[in-house]
């Protein structure tokens, strides 16, 4: 069994237009206004920006961790 890439997951413009297009057409298809669908989607869209920006920093940080590290080990 492959483990999942969460980080890569959570990151994905593609998973966050699918949850997007997912709450928008529920809100509507339950009698929501467009109003409320386009707050709700503008929300969750500035969510996945800064989801994504923390798990890049983080991966960036890492790596530059591992660098550090490595240098270290060499001396």
């Amino acid at each position: 069994m492959n483990k999942i890439d969460w980080k890569r997951k959570l990151t994905s413009r593609k998973l966050w237009i699918a949850v997007v297009g997912l709450a928008t057409g529920l809100i509507v298809a339950l009698g929501g206004s467009e109003e409320t669908a386009q707050t709700v989607s503008g929300c969750i869209m500035s969510t996945a920006s800064v989801i994504a920006y923390i798990v890049g920093e983080g991966l960036s940080d890492a790596a530059g961790a591992a660098i550090t590290t490595k240098e270290n080990k060499e001396d």
